[in-house]
Parts: C-alpha cells; sequence; structure tokens
C-alpha cells in the first residue's frame, strides 16, 4: 500500500473524529512515513512497519478523551432557533432524568465489575492470612506439646501458602481482565459517538 492510500484509508476510518485530530493524525503518519523513507525503507515498507489501520484506529480512539467526542457530538452546528431552546427547556425535566438514569447504570456497572476484582483480593488476603494463622498455630500448638496437632497446623500453613500463590495469579488475571474489558468498553462508547458523527 502507497503512502495515498494509507492515508487515505486512515481518513476514511478516522472520518468521525473532529477534523482537526484527524489532521493531526494524518500530519503524523505522513511525516512518520517519509522519516522511513529517508531511512532508506520503500514508501510500501514504511507504511507496512506502521501496522493495520485498524490498530492505529483504536489507539487513535484510546487516546481521544471521551468528554471531547461527546463535546464535539453536542455541539449544534448551527445557532438554537427560539423555539428549539423553548423545547429543550420544557423538555428538561425528561431528557434530564433519562440521561441521570443512563448515567447511573453506567456507574453501576463500573461499580459490579469493579466489586468483583476487591471480591477476588479479599478471598486472596483472607488464604494468606489463614496460612500465616496456619504457621502460628503450628508453633504455639508444638510448644504445647501437641506436636501432631502442629504439624497438621503446619501443612494446613503450607497448604495456604500454595493457594495464596494460586490466587495470587488469579486476581492478577481478573484485574488484567477488568482492565481489558474497561478499556473496551471505552473504546465502544467512543466509537458510538464517532459513528453516529460520521453518519451526518
Amino acid at each position: 500500500m502507497s503512502k495515498q492510500e494509507f492515508l487515505s484509508a486512515l481518513r476514511k476510518k478516522l472520518s468521525g473524529l473532529p477534523g482537526g485530530d484527524i489532521e493531526e493524525r494524518l500530519n503524523f503518519y505522513n511525516e512518520m512515513i517519509d522519516d522511513r523513507v529517508e531511512e532508506g525503507l520503500t514508501e510500501e515498507q514504511a507504511v507496512e512497519e506502521l501496522g493495520s489501520i485498524d490498530e492505529i484506529v483504536s489507539q487513535v480512539m484510546s487516546e481521544i478523551p471521551l468528554a471531547k467526542l461527546v463535546k464535539e457530538k453536542v455541539k449544534p452546528n448551527r445557532s438554537l432557533r427560539a423555539w428549539e431552546i423553548v423545547l429543550l427547556v420544557l423538555g428538561s425535566p425528561l431528557w434530564l432524568s433519562l440521561l441521570a438514569a443512563a448515567l447511573l447504570v453506567v456507574i453501576a456497572i463500573y461499580t459490579v465489575i469493579w466489586s468483583v476484582v476487591v471480591m477476588v483480593w479479599a478471598a486472596g488476603l483472607s488464604v494468606a492470612a489463614c496460612s500465616i494463622g496456619g504457621f502460628v498455630s503450628a508453633v504455639v500448638l508444638a510448644v504445647q506439646g501437641n506436636v501432631a496437632a502442629g504439624f497438621t497446623m503446619f501443612g494446613v500453613g503450607i497448604a495456604g501458602v500454595g493457594a495464596t500463590i494460586l490466587m495470587a495469579y488469579c486476581c492478577a488475571g481478573v484485574v488484567k481482565c477488568v482492565f481489558s474489558l474497561s478499556g473496551k468498553i471505552f473504546i465502544g462508547i467512543k466509537s458510538f459517538f464517532i459513528k453516529k458523527e460520521a453518519a451526518r
């Protein structure tokens, strides 16, 4: 793919973004390709090194703040007429209530997702505390002369250490999944605004 084909395809994929952002990204990738061509690569090789257009679009979307996209989306292309302002004011009890409800639903879903992370970490910490308790009990029982029970509690402590290590991997995996899911949710929300903007 040549530089112009790449930039044209990228412009088409970014068409829902604010105009200034599109030009900024196109200039950035144009300069990047030119720099690589100056280093001795062909245009096709330079374009290929940048990666796929879909990956670039995902990266660009993750970098642009959601607030900027929303502001661009709700900003009217023309000034509002008097009757439109009156309708907005009269309808505000309805649309403000719906907007607040939608926002609360999103916050509730996000809270539930992060509650899972907190729950998994709490379970991991409780297992770690049980293994420490097992070792302490083993020492206390051994000092009291109950060696058999002390060995049993020592075994419980060892099992707890193993379970703690397993839970640490589980916790790390859950956190990674939640961060990935959060990123995909935000990119999905941004895509919604970009698609709506591009459809105008």
